[in-house]
Formats: structure tokens, C-alpha cells, sequence
């Protein structure tokens, strides 16, 4: 059952001041974007098609997490990437004609 009190005019008036301050990040959340900076220090090096990295996996990474991070980092840095599977990880390199994915849609023609 809820429970209805009346109060003063001022505590909707005057919300209460946020409590602390910024809270702190947990370990993970902190590794999380640590592993993020790390990937766009790597995509800011890929300036032209030689220019390929691989991206190990530790022992308690999982690879289509580290992919989609990966992506993320890239569209935040605005590169184009090509991401592929290596034996131990994943293949980073930047985006060509040759290198891209051929399935789904076709994009529609400049003439269109």
C-alpha cells in the first residue's frame, strides 16, 4: 500500500542538490574504456590500405564484443574499417572496394 504525506511548497520548488559529486567507474566499466582509447589510437594510425592490424583476444574476451567495439570505435573516429577474422583474433585494416562485404543490399547508383 503506498503512503501519501502533505509536505511544504519548497521541496517542489527547490529540488535537492545532487549528493557527492560524479560517481567513480567500476574496474570493469574502467578496462572497457581503456579498451576503447586503445582502439582509437590503433584506427588514427590506418591511413591507407597497407596499413592492417591484428587485434588479439585475451583468454576472457569475447571475440564478437571486441568486433562490435571495434566498429563502434571506428564510426566515433570516422573511419571506414574492414574487420576479419584471424586465428587469434581479428584482422583491422581500412576499407576498399576489393575488401568490402559483398552481401545485402546493393547501395543505390549515383544515377538514381
Amino acid at each position: 500500500m503506498v503512503k501519501i504525506r502533505q509536505v511544504d511548497k519548497t521541496m517542489l520548488d527547490k529540488p535537492k542538490a545532487a549528493s557527492g559529486g560524479a560517481r567513480a567507474l567500476s574496474p570493469k566499466a574502467q578496462a572497457r574504456l581503456a579498451q576503447h582509447r586503445q582502439f582509437v589510437r590503433m584506427l588514427t594510425k590506418i591511413s591507407d590500405p597497407a596499413a592492417v592490424f591484428e587485434v588479439r583476444l585475451g583468454p576472457d574476451e569475447k571475440a564478437l564484443t571486441v568486433r562490435q567495439r571495434l566498429i563502434k570505435a571506428a564510426d566515433e573516429a570516422g573511419k571506414e574499417i574492414v574487420v576479419r577474422k584471424s586465428d587469434k583474433g581479428w584482422l583491422v585494416g581500412m576499407a576498399t572496394p576489393e575488401r568490402r562485404s559483398r552481401r545485402g543490399r546493393r547501395r543505390a547508383s549515383a544515377t538514381a
